[in-house]
């Protein structure tokens, strides 16, 4: 897979995990130029200077993806810096787990608003900018098999990931007669610093003595395949939906699991 090395795209939780592997995968793969959101200012940083592009083809910006007047600025940025956006992975994310009776309202609504909100904004924001280059382009939403496959304690977790399943089929119909394809992948277990957030990861890490050893043993448990993927793997396959080589691939949701949801 090759891109146009004049190509631009934006990545969202660019700092670290998937959002992170993805733009070094682009980069590998020809993109020439990458404008990368992300709230963690210090890792987005260290990210972009390891990048190896020259500093005017990396734009930096720091923000919650679901502050809405900050996408104002992004894409202004975007089309300022660049004159042009191609290709957007819209990734940011964030996980809580507790039952639906338990879970307090406002850690509901955290979960929604980066996971759902920040992912409408994020093609509010790209898809005008790609329809104006006149070239179309390509777009992928990151979910999680936990927005079709229901695990107790995932509720706010698996709810937005499945919208955000149907949002990215509804902008493939949108975005389809300017050329703008848009799918979505739905990863299961991935190795990526997410987890930490969760308190029974913290549990399996303490029981088991190293992070490697309490994914061995979430993939032994849950996984026909037996292992998680690595974030590379992932951003292989966003690679691959983003470039030509998927050129009448839209709306769709590919799951990359290992088998977990057979």
């Amino acid at each position: 897979m090759t891109f146009d090395n004049g190509s631009v795209a934006l990545v969202t939780g660019a700092a670290s995990g998937i959002g992170q592997a993805a733009v070094a995968r682009l980069i590998a793969d020809g993109v020439g130029g990458v404008a990368l959101v992300d709230r963690d200012r210090e890792n987005l940083a260290r990210s972009a200077s390891a990048l190896p592009l020259p500093a005017a083809r990396v734009l930096q910006r720091v923000h919650d993806v679901a502050d809405e007047h900050a996408w104002v600025e992004t894409a202004r940025e975007v089309q300022t810096r660049f004159g042009r956006l191609d290709y957007t992975v819209a990734n940011a994310g964030v996980s809580d787990a507790g039952t639906i009776a338990e879970f307090p309202f406002e850690r509901w609504r955290r979960v929604v608003s980066v996971n759902l909100d920040g992912v409408f904004l994020t093609l509010k924001a790209s898809m005008p900018l790609i329809k104006a280059g006149g070239r179309g382009g390509a777009i992928v939403v990151v979910s999680s098999i936990s927005g079709v496959k229901a695990e107790p304690g995932v509720g706010a977790y698996g709810a937005s990931k499945a919208a955000v399943v149907q949002l990215a089929k509804v902008a493939a119909k949108e975005g389809a007669p300017d050329r703008i394809r848009v799918n979505a992948i739905l990863p299961g277990g991935v190795e990526t610093p997410i987890w930490r957030e969760m308190s029974f990861f913290q549990d399996l890490i303490a029981q088991h003595g190293s992070e490697a050893a309490a994914f061995a043993a979430m993939a032994k448990m849950a996984t026909p395949l037996g292992r998680y993927a690595s974030a590379d793997e992932i951003a292989a396959q966003i690679a691959h939906l983003l470039s030509d080589d998927s050129g009448l691939i839209t709306g769709a949701a590919l799951v990359i699991d290992g088998g977990y949801s057979l």
